[in-house]
C-alpha cells in the first residue's frame, strides 16, 4: 500500500510551479470547509467532514508538503475568528493566538499522518480523535479561556449525538466528532485495507445517533399550565461615560419588563449580565429598587452587576425574593478578556426558586466543565445565568451553556445582552429563544422546565475519559517517533 507521493512527486522544469501552485489551491479547497467549522458559529453538518480533505492531503503528500498545506489550510479555517478575537485582542495577540491554534492543527494532523504510515494498521484510526480530544482536555484544564470554540460545540443543535455529552461530557462528543473523518481519510487514502476500521466506526456512530435519538425521544415535554419563567435583555451598557437620564432610561425599562413580564404570568425574571458597574451607594440604590419591585410583583428577579468599592471590582449576580429578604448575591469565577482587572469569586449558590433548587452563573462560569459538574453535585435541577457576549459569539456562548446542562442533567436559563435569551431543558431541547437588542430591549416569555431527575455519567466518566485520552495521546505521540520510510 502506498500513500504518499499522489501530489508530490518530483516534478522538472515549468511543470514545477504548476505543481506548487495545484498543491496551493489543494491546500486552501482543504482549508475553505474548516473556515465554517471554526468560527464562533461553525455549521454543524459540515464540521463531520471538513478536516477531512486535510488529513487527505496529509496522507497522500510528502511529510513537508503536508505540513505546509495543512499549517496553510489551518490558517484559512481559523481566520473565520478574525473579527471576533479583534474584539478582545491587540492584533499581535489576534496573529498570535491564530498561529498557535494553526500549529496544533499541524501537531495533530503530522502525528496521525506518523503512525498511520508507521504502523499501517487499522486501530492507526484512533489517532486523530485521541490527540484531538487530549489537546482540548488540556486547553479546557490549564487555558483561562479553557477550551472556548471546541469543535465538539459545533453539535449542540444535534440532540440525538449531543447525548453523548451526558454520557462523557465534551470529550466523548469531540471523539466521536473526530472519528469519521479519520475513518474516511484512511479509506480513502490506504484502500480496502482500512474498510474494517472504518466500518466499526460507522457502526459506532449509528450506535450513538440511535442511542441519543432515543433518549430524546423519551423525554418529556414541558407541562402545560406550568410556572413560566420571563427573560429579559437591553444591549445598552450603563459606562462611566452615560449620561444620568439615559442610565435612568435603562434602569427604568429593566423595570418596566419586570411588571410587564410578571403581569404576564412569570414567577422568576432573569435579566442579564453587569448592566452597570457602580460605585456602593449607587448599587445599594439599585438593589432598594429591585428588592422592593421583586416583593410588589412577587416574582424572582436575577439581575447582573458589577460593584466597584475600595478593594476592587466584583462581577455579581443578584437573586431577589417575592418577599422582600436581602438578594443572594454570587461572584463570577471566570473573567472574560476585558474584565480581567475584575476579582474572582469562588462561592456557588443554590436556592430554592419556584420549587425547584437553581444554581447561580455568570456568562463565562458556564464554559467550564468542573463549575457545571459542581451545581450538579450540589443538587442544581436549573440554571440562572445572567451573560453578556459580544454579539459574534451569541450562539456559541449559548450553546456551550446548554452543554452544561446536558452533561448535568439540569434546565439553563441564560439572558445575554448582545446575545440571546435562551431557555433549554436537561436534554439540551432550546425550548425557546430570542435574539437580544437595544433599547427597548427584548423580552422572552417561556415555560420553566420541569425539575425531573435525568441521569448523567459525565460527572465522573467525561473526566476520565478526557484524562485518558491525554495518556494515550503521550503514548502515540512517543509511539510515532521512529522516522517513516520515503516520508
Amino acid at each position: 500500500m502506498s500513500m504518499l507521493n499522489t501530489l508530490s512527486a518530483p516534478a522538472a522544469g515549468g511543470t514545477a510551479l504548476r505543481q506548487r501552485l495545484l498543491q496551493i489551491a489543494a491546500a486552501l479547497a482543504a482549508g475553505l470547509p474548516l473556515y465554517w467549522v471554526l468560527g464562533p458559529q461553525p455549521l454543524g453538518p459540515l464540521a463531520w467532514l471538513a478536516p477531512l480533505p486535510v488529513l487527505w492531503l496529509a496522507l497522500r503528500s510528502s511529510r513537508r508538503d503536508a505540513a505546509w498545506m495543512t499549517f496553510l489550510a489551518a490558517l484559512l479555517g481559523l481566520s473565520s475568528n478574525f473579527s471576533y478575537f479583534r474584539l478582545l485582542m491587540p492584533l499581535p495577540a489576534v496573529l498570535a493566538v491564530t498561529v498557535a491554534k494553526a500549529l496544533l492543527w499541524l501537531l495533530v494532523v503530522l502525528a496521525t499522518r506518523r503512525l498511520v504510515l508507521r504502523y499501517r494498521s487499522g486501530w492507526t484510526v484512533l489517532a486523530y480523535p485521541l490527540l484531538w480530544v487530549a489537546i482540548d482536555t488540556l486547553m479546557a484544564a490549564f487555558l483561562l479561556d479553557g477550551n472556548w470554540g471546541s469543535l465538539a460545540y459545533s453539535q449542540t443543535d444535534n440532540l440525538a449525538v449531543l447525548q453523548v455529552a451526558a454520557l462523557a461530557g465534551v470529550p466523548g462528543l469531540l471523539f466521536l466528532l473526530c472519528l469519521l473523518p479519520s475513518a474516511l481519510a484512511l479509506l480513502l487514502a490506504g484502500g480496502r485495507a482500512y474498510a474494517p476500521a472504518a466500518g466499526a466506526a460507522v457502526l459506532l456512530l449509528a450506535a450513538a445517533f440511535a442511542a441519543g435519538a432515543w433518549r430524546v425521544q423519551g423525554a418529556p415535554a414541558p407541562a402545560p399550565g406550568g410556572p413560566l419563567a420571563g427573560l429579559a435583555a437591553i444591549d445598552d451598557f450603563i459606562g462611566p461615560a452615560t449620561p444620568p437620564a439615559r442610565a435612568q432610561a435603562i434602569w427604568d425599562q429593566y423595570a418596566r419588563h419586570v411588571v410587564q413580564l410578571a403581569g404576564q404570568g412569570a414567577r422568576l425574571v432573569l435579566l442579564p449580565e453587569k448592566i452597570a458597574v457602580l460605585a456602593p451607594a449607587q448599587a445599594d440604590a439599585v438593589r432598594q429598587r429591585f428588592q422592593a419591585l421583586a416583593r410588589g410583583t412577587g416574582v424572582w428577579i436575577v439581575l447582573g452587576i458589577g460593584v466597584q468599592d475600595a478593594a476592587g471590582r466584583r462581577n455579581l449576580a443578584w437573586l431577589f425574593a417575592p418577599d422582600g429578604a436581602a438578594p443572594v448575591s454570587y461572584q463570577k469565577h471566570h473573567l472574560a478578556p476585558p474584565e480581567r482587572e475584575f476579582l474572582a469569586g469562588n462561592a456557588y449558590a443554590v436556592q430554592p426558586v419556584v420549587g425547584q433548587a437553581m444554581g447561580l452563573a455568570i456568562c463565562k462560569d458556564m464554559h467550564f466543565a468542573p463549575l457545571g459538574r459542581a451545581y450538579g453535585a450540589a443538587g442544581a435541577q436549573a440554571m440562572l445565568v445572567p451573560a453578556w457576549d459580544f454579539q459574534f459569539d451569541a450562539w456559541m456562548g449559548a450553546r456551550m451553556t446548554v452543554v452544561r446542562g446536558v452533561e448535568n442533567g439540569y434546565a439553563v436559563l441564560r439572558a445575554a445582552r448582545e446575545g440571546m435569551l435562551t431557555v433549554s431543558d436537561a436534554h439540551g431541547r432550546v425550548l425557546a429563544e430570542r435574539t437580544s437588542s437595544a433599547m427597548p430591549g427584548s423580552t422572552l416569555l417561556a415555560p420553566l422546565p420541569a425539575a425531573l431527575p435525568v441521569a448523567t455519567w459525565a460527572g465522573w466518566l467525561g473526566p476520565l475519559f478526557g484524562w485518558l485520552c491525554v495518556a494515550l495521546g503521550v503514548i502515540l505521540l512517543c509511539a510515532g517517533r521512529r522516522a517513516v520510510p520515503s516520508a
